[in-house]
């Protein structure tokens, strides 16, 4: 039997959702139908597309700009969160427990993992993240968990990086207990085993304000799809880059577990898709 899957976003047209679960379908040999699903940028849209597809016997969702908040407040109100998606104030992935709507956002544990399979060693790591916006905010928990060291967040606004760390250490313990320093982005100096960009200047030719003295063993962009000047600027200085496809594939992968129960290979599956796109 077919199972049926969506993507709700707007625009969606782009998304590359639909591509990658069916090759994780096929990886596992089960039939699924996987659709990108167009709302208009309203709650009440978002609401009734949700319902319908879930009274019609859809398994799982996938949600993306601008509806992750939308999703959040949907399981806030009327089903359940998982931790990640309550601290992080944001849901990627539907799915029905005991008929209930459940959330969950697999965004941040995505990055960690596609950053474990790179070699990248989290273990007590000195990391710095540029931007405060929802981005940051789903990744934060995470890395945490993967058990990082010293953790700086930077924002163009001081004040609003200063917000996002009240805010999390509100909603998590682990959060509140880890020590994290907020900066400027152009005061943002000094040497650090990671720093991920968590903004979306990569979408334009803009550059973020970086300071000479501002170094790295590993640079991330949690953009994807075309050059980005970010990466650019640290391969220049010697460090490892890496952008966000991978992530997109493996919070994929967590919400295809999610739903099917099924482990998927990462690597396997990254390959097919990177073969299949020349």
């Amino acid at each position: 039997m077919t199972q049926h899957f969506i993507v709700i976003g707007n625009p969606i047209s782009h998304s590359q959702s639909p591509t990658i679960h069916q090759v994780f379908a096929e990886q596992v040999g089960i039939d699924i139908s996987y659709q990108r699903q167009y709302c208009p940028d309203d709650d009440a849209s978002f609401g009734a597309v949700v319902e319908a597809f879930f009274n019609g016997g859809g398994i799982g969702a996938n949600v993306t700009v601008p509806f992750k908040q939308s999703a959040y407040t949907y399981c806030q109100t009327q089903g359940g969160l998982s931790e990640h998606a309550r601290v992080a104030g944001a849901v990627n992935t539907l799915l029905l427990k005991n008929s209930t709507l459940y959330g969950d956002n697999t965004d941040g544990q995505g990055l960690v993992n596609h950053m474990i399979s790179l070699g990248w060693t989290l273990t007590d790591a000195r990391v710095a993240i540029i931007g405060a916006g929802g981005a940051a905010r789903g990744v934060i928990l995470p890395l945490i968990e993967a058990g990082i060291g010293a953790l700086t967040l930077s924002n163009r606004t001081l004040s609003r990086a200063q917000t996002l760390v009240t805010e999390l250490s509100a909603a998590s313990p682990l959060v509140a207990q880890h020590t994290i320093a907020t900066r400027t982005t152009n005061e943002l100096t000094g040497e650090f085993d990671i720093v991920i960009n968590a903004t979306s200047i990569g979408l334009s030719d803009a550059t973020l304000p970086l300071s000479d003295t501002l170094r790295t063993h590993f640079a991330y962009d949690m953009m994807y799809g075309r050059p980005l000047n970010f990466l650019q600027h640290f391969a220049a200085r010697g460090a490892r880059v890496s952008d966000g496809y991978g992530m997109l594939i493996n919070q994929a992968a967590l919400s295809f577990a999610r739903w099917t129960g099924q482990a998927v290979n990462v690597e396997r599956a990254t390959d097919t898709l990177l073969q299949d796109a020349k």
